[in-house]
């Protein structure tokens, strides 16, 4: 396989750690948005959220909140921090092996999601209970 994010996880490319167990591995972005980028990823290869199984995306999880906590405590001292997980070409995913960004924020960084024109139009609640009727009905 020819996955970036499984070559660093077999220690084909080298990475700066920041945590790692049997399943999770997370390490500092290369490119980070601010200093403490850190990626969190599961080391069995999955392209999306979809296919990870729900104890292994709760690994993902738990290992996140434990390393945001870190950040916080670390001489970083963001004023925020962002988790951030891109799920598909469409919503961002560049690096196509499921990760789980946390990104220490500041005010006035430059970082951000922008919203679509017509934001400020929202659906009427009539629409909103549809969509969510047709979710409920795939879950």
């Amino acid at each position: 396989m020819d996955c970036l994010f499984c070559k660093i996880a077999a220690g084909e490319i080298p990475s700066s750690k920041v945590y790692e167990n049997e399943s999770i591995l997370a390490f500092l972005d290369i490119q980070p948005v601010n200093r403490g980028h850190v990626l969190v990823i599961p080391k069995l290869h999955f392209e999306r959220i979809a296919d990870i199984d729900d104890e292994i995306l709760g690994k993902i999880i738990k290992a996140g909140n434990k390393i945001n906590k870190a950040i916080y405590k670390s001489s970083i001292k963001p004023e925020g921090l962002n988790l951030f997980l891109a799920d598909g070409k469409a919503a961002g995913q560049e690096v196509f092996h499921t990760h789980l960004h946390l990104i220490p924020r500041f005010a006035n960084d430059g970082f951000g999601l922008t919203f679509p024109e017509g934001y400020s139009n929202p659906p009427s609640r009539e629409e909103l209970e549809k969509i969510a009727e047709e979710i409920r009905n795939n879950l």
